[in-house]
């Protein structure tokens, strides 16, 4: 995904989203992330900056985050908050440390591992849902700006079985797994999102599967599901290896492949996007498969792939 905070990619394979942490506390070797009160410092140290949301510290090489968001407060958005407060006016940078501080504040925000992912994840269902809901009352957001996207991918998905490639933290699976009409596979290059998919999914008693692979080498026999999803995933990937997925793809579905990409002129390196998209790029990827493909817009690219194969 296109955003900051929803593609948890090379790092999070070294990051372990549910490993015990003290309450309120989250730390490993690069950063230290903690629930604070809003007006109180905590220690003697100056912070290097504070802004309305955080309070940041070094301590030595590490990076001391203090936070005093509330769980009512947690959802994808945090994204947004990190990016604006602290990346964009270069108080912090890397994308590994952008990770590492995320799954930070998520997990000092609300006691347990998972009862703080959950948290996470159902406020941020609850959000894209209002924005379904509600679209014109929608504030400019990581969550306002993929709902759309969300949308649009189901209108598209008929029923049957779905793979989608790129899942990292999985909300479009969540919420195809919860039609159904779907039964659904998540797949990410990344072990510990998946695993943190998995225990979700089971608290929140949806039945969904999971691979942890590379979208281009998928442990799938052919023609194993009928719908392939390749949402906002082919920005993040060089020309070689987006091809490779697409091809993939094109050898797993049964019936359809969707693409979504977001326009642009310069790929959006804030966003970990290497490639850029327009029409005429994007078209051109579908003529190069020999099927059947149509082009559209909506909130940037579609490209849907009709295989046509029948089942057996």
């Amino acid at each position: 995904m296109s955003v900051p905070g929803l593609r948890i990619a090379v790092a999070a394979r070294r990051i372990d989203p549910l490993a015990p942490q003290a309450p309120g506390l989250y730390a490993d070797h690069l950063v230290r992330v903690l629930r604070e009160q809003p007006l109180a410092d905590g220690t003697a140290q100056v912070p290097v900056v504070r802004t309305e949301h955080f309070r940041l510290r070094r301590r030595g090489r590490r990076v001391e985050l203090g936070h005093w968001l509330r769980p009512d407060q947690l959802d994808n958005d945090l994204a947004g908050l990190l990016a604006e407060e602290l990346f964009a006016p270069g108080w912090l940078s890397g994308s590994d440390i952008f990770e590492r501080v995320f799954t930070g504040v998520v997990r000092s925000c609300v006691d347990g591992p998972l009862p703080a992912w959950a948290t996470f994840y159902d406020n941020t269902l609850t959000r894209i849902r209002e924005c379904w809901r509600r679209p014109a009352a929608a504030t400019h957001s990581s969550i306002a700006g993929f709902a759309p996207v969300y949308r649009r991918t189901l209108d598209l998905v008929g029923a049957g079985s779905v793979l989608d490639l790129g899942s990292c933290f999985g909300f479009l699976p969540l919420l195809l797994a919860g039609r159904p009409q779907n039964t659904v596979i998540a797949s990410d290059l990344a072990g510990g999102t998946m695993r943190l998919l998995s225990a979700v999914a089971r608290v929140r008693d949806v039945r969904l599967d999971t691979l942890a692979c590379d979208a281009a080498r998928v442990p799938l026999p052919d023609r194993s599901v009928d719908t392939v999803t390749v949402i906002h995933v082919l920005e993040h990937l060089d020309p070689e290896h987006g091809e490779a997925v697409v091809r993939e793809a094109l050898r797993l579905a049964r019936r359809r492949v969707v693409v979504a990409v977001p326009y642009e002129d310069e790929p959006t390196a804030a966003y970990g996007h290497v490639r850029s998209f327009g029409r005429g790029t994007l078209a051109a990827l579908g003529r190069g498969t020999g099927l059947p493909a149509t082009v559209g817009d909506h909130h940037g690219g579609w490209l849907v792939i009709d295989v046509g194969r029948p089942a057996g």
